[in-house]
């Protein structure tokens, strides 16, 4: 068997090949960790370990009911299995969760949790409360593959793509802390329990709750393709978290080949980071664009087959001062999206400032005029409120070492990840 530190895994579908490594650590104890898995593969493992068929499908069913609608843990708790069962299971297998090596809470209720894997990378999570929805935004690689000049996770080194079970676990882990599960989950030590119903789903004494997903913590979720597919497949399953895919978006810099087999084999909705409304701002912005260019994106966006008026593509937008922020810019945007007749809002993200950060923040003035004038071009584009800056965990600036780089450094390592991506 190769150790983990030959593993290759190449991007999927011979687009970009960016040699990730893939660190699978096998467990010290020899058992399987299900947390991750589908149906399907829940009862590979089982025949595997040697029950029949027609056991094994029914014995994945229950488990997946467990797993993913209970949110159990312990398969003692798990009782519709025969108790001689109960210690087979255990025996075998475990229902992981990431590790936490620190939970911390803005002063606005955001929740930032900082992960680690078996192996020991480290990655970022985090929950943003508000009044109507609880959304979660979740990591899809350790690092990132890209190099966004504004974007403190572009910083970082790719080290390897998450797996299906370390995506899913983020959700799990946050239903956990928010005491989302089912009343009887003996995954979930906050769980509040009422006794006048049994079945009803149980929540946190402050009433958040994991309504949305958002495929935007660090990562290209594009360039670990089928790791997100996967992992969303398991968050969506109606027998499991039961997540409508109306409630999950999927955030890309442009990786284009991949778009169009996202719609296809995922079917959520699609956010881009545009950021520009110029080559040359974009190339600086997200280098991605010397390799897919704004017009070739928004033709992709254009051809998006999930892409209505009822499921609008939602363009990221950050505001960094004298950059990207003119009428001139907001102009350009509007005449862009109206040429491509694109179903389309603009998030308007006032910068998040980084150690070691070159930009700046646009001004308040400045964002209302550059919002007004795209309202005015008939396209919505709201300002979106910076939640959790006090513990780094608003947009652009999760990153789960807080090393600092000299200026030299970054440039290098932009130029590395660039040469890569070809």
């Amino acid at each position: 068997m190769q150790s983990a530190a030959n593993l290759v895994m190449p991007i999927p579908g011979l687009i970009d090949p960016v040699p990730v490594p893939r660190a699978v650590t096998p467990r010290a104890d020899g058992r399987i960790d299900l947390l991750g898995l589908s149906r399907p593969q829940i009862k590979s493992v089982l025949e595997e370990a040697g029950l029949d068929v027609k056991a094994a499908k029914l014995r994945a069913k229950q488990l997946f009911h467990w797993l993913y609608h209970r949110g159990e843990t312990d398969f003692e708790a798990m009782t519709d299995l025969a108790k001689p069962m109960r210690g087979w299971m255990a025996e075998r297998f475990v229902v992981g969760r990431p590790e936490v090596v620190e939970a911390q809470v803005s002063n606005d209720g955001t929740r930032k949790w900082l992960l680690r894997s078996d192996d020991g990378q480290d990655y970022e999570m985090v929950f943003i409360p508000d009044a109507d929805r609880g959304t979660l935004c979740v990591s899809s690689q350790v690092g990132c593959t890209l190099n966004c000049r504004f974007c403190h996770t572009g910083t970082m080194r790719l080290v390897r793509n998450l797996t299906p079970g370390e995506i899913v676990g983020q959700v799990m882990l946050a239903r956990d802390a928010l005491g989302e599960w089912p009343k009887g989950n003996m995954g979930s030590s906050i769980a509040v329990l009422d006794d006048e119903d049994e079945d009803a789903p149980q929540y946190s004494p402050d009433g958040r709750m994991l309504t949305n997903i958002v495929m935007m913590g660090m990562g290209e979720p594009l360039y670990n393709f089928e790791h997100v597919r996967d992992a969303l497949k398991v968050v969506m399953d109606g027998d499991g978290l039961a997540l409508s895919r109306r409630r999950i978006t999927l955030s890309t810099s442009g990786v284009i080949p991949m778009m169009a087999r996202a719609s296809e084999e995922i079917g959520v909705n699609l956010a881009v980071s545009l950021h520009a409304v110029t080559k040359e701002v974009r190339d600086e912005l997200v280098p991605l664009n010397k390799k897919y260019g704004i017009e070739e994106l928004l033709q992709a966006c254009a051809d998006y087959p999930k892409a209505s008026n009822a499921r609008r593509i939602t363009f990221e937008y950050v505001m960094i001062r004298d950059k990207n922020d003119s009428d001139e810019d907001a102009r350009e945007l509007v005449r862009l999206l109206r040429k491509y007749k694109l179903p389309a809002k603009v998030n308007l993200i006032p910068f998040n400032p980084w150690p070691g950060s070159d930009y700046e923040c646009s001004t308040p003035d400045r964002i209302r005029a550059f919002s007004s004038i795209v309202f005015e071009g008939g396209i919505s584009a709201p300002v979106r409120t910076p939640r959790g800056r006090d513990i780094m965990a608003a947009c652009g600036q999760l990153k789960s070492a807080s090393e600092k780089k000299s200026r030299a450094e970054l440039d290098r390592l932009a130029a590395e990840k660039q040469a890569a991506l070809g």
